[in-house]
């Protein structure tokens, strides 16, 4: 079968600083990623060199004040750089998504101080974050945490564990949720962690059945210790910088999504395209050219609803019903344009021959991280018809 190389996405970009950074994004991506993706997924690595080059490259801290080492980049443009990099290798999207979830709580509610201290490192200096809101006992219940935060002569002692973390044990810097007050949201406080902190340890990744090569793991506090100094916004205030946090990073989800979804269609049509059955390619059966052009659209649709939310959030004005939105619709057709590209390789999409099948193991998780589709569902409804009476 002749190979048919995907044409780049044709994108709506808002400066010619933007367009230069998309280009930088996709040479690095099929240098330094693509290449290498189904062979370290395969194995389980993680590809912390590349982190250590899109960290040099300006790449970490995008939609952040260049003041503290960021790129000034609206999320417009952030966003669709993620979607370039998940394209070519989701562990990598959706790691610098996850790394930018874990600056949040410091860039919007950090002192001065604190910002100049840690910022330029976190954003440029080669750190890698992780965030820490889930616990074994607490997912989309989030405000039930358990971990705890209590408060000493020298500062915090932190005790407790936190699941589902993405680049636990790889991390540098964790961003904790902990109690500090009574039961519900309003009793829970942000901290910036250290990953070499004393009593901080993680356990052995999680056995996933895709992103083999991202790192997923409880993360132990057994009475870690930290000043008063690396506590992030008020006491009592955490919950509410979760919640602003995750708004943001459902965008970075629904991103990711489309680039999976992106990359499983480009699979598809070079395959069809390619391939022939019955003296011609199988692209010229209408069964399957629909396919193709209802993934197509899917994609498109997909992208809009996302840099949409994104323009709003660039233009200070509400976003959250949007962002759940958008991380709804593009998870889920992120699952069904990859459980589509399988069915157009046939035989072939289910063998790890091909990468159709890692996009559709891939794609499944986004339908469950950083608030499932159901919850998705509730937060849109709230928005629509209020909270539940009950």
């Amino acid at each position: 079968m002749p190979d048919r190389a995907p044409q780049p996405v044709d994108r709506q970009l808002p400066t010619d600083e933007a367009r230069d950074l998309i280009s930088l994004v996709r040479d690095i991506a099929q240098r330094e990623i693509a290449p290498k993706s189904a062979e370290e997924e395969d194995a389980g690595r993680f590809p912390r060199e590349v982190f250590a080059l899109l960290s040099q490259s300006g790449l970490l801290g995008l939609p952040y004040d260049s003041e503290y080492g960021g790129g000034d980049q609206p999320y417009e443009v952030y966003l669709q750089v993620l979607e370039e990099l998940a394209a070519a290798r989701l562990t990598v999207g959706l790691g610098v998504s996850v790394h930018t979830l874990a600056c949040h709580a410091l860039a919007n509610y950090g002192t001065k101080e604190q910002q100049v201290e840690h910022l330029p490192a976190m954003l440029g200096g080669g750190l890698l974050g992780a965030y820490c809101l889930s616990e074994p006992s607490s997912g989309s219940d989030a405000a039930s945490l358990r971990t705890k935060a209590v408060r000493g002569d020298e500062g915090w002692t932190i005790t407790g564990t936190k699941a589902w973390i993405t680049h636990g044990g790889v991390a540098d810097f964790y961003t904790v949720m902990a109690r500090t007050g009574g039961e519900g949201a309003r009793g829970i406080t942000a901290f910036l962690v250290p990953g070499d902190a004393e009593g901080l340890h993680a356990a052995l990744p999680e056995k996933k059945m895709g992103m083999k090569g991202s790192p997923t793991a409880q993360v132990h506090f057994d009475g870690v210790q930290v000043p008063d100094d690396r506590r992030l916004g008020d006491e009592g205030q955490g919950f509410a910088i979760a919640l602003s946090a995750l708004d943001s990073g459902r965008l970075g989800i629904a991103a990711c999504a489309i680039g999976v979804a992106q990359a499983a269609l480009d699979e598809a049509v070079a395959y069809a395209t390619g391939r022939e059955q019955f003296g011609r390619p199988i692209s010229d059966f209408q069964g399957l050219r629909f396919m193709l052009a209802d993934m197509a659209t899917q994609i498109e649709a997909g992208r809009a609803l996302y840099l949409a939310a994104a323009r709003l959030r660039d233009a200070g004005r509400p976003f959250s019903k949007q962002a759940a939105m958008a991380k709804l619709l593009c998870t889920d057709t992120a699952m069904k344009v990859t459980t589509d590209a399988v069915q157009v390789l046939g035989g072939y999409g289910y063998t790890a021959d091909f990468p159709a099948e890692r996009y559709m193991r891939e794609a499944k998780v986004l339908q469950i991280v950083e608030g499932t589709n159901q919850i998705q569902r509730m937060v849109i409804a709230r928005h629509l018809a209020g909270p539940d009476s009950r």
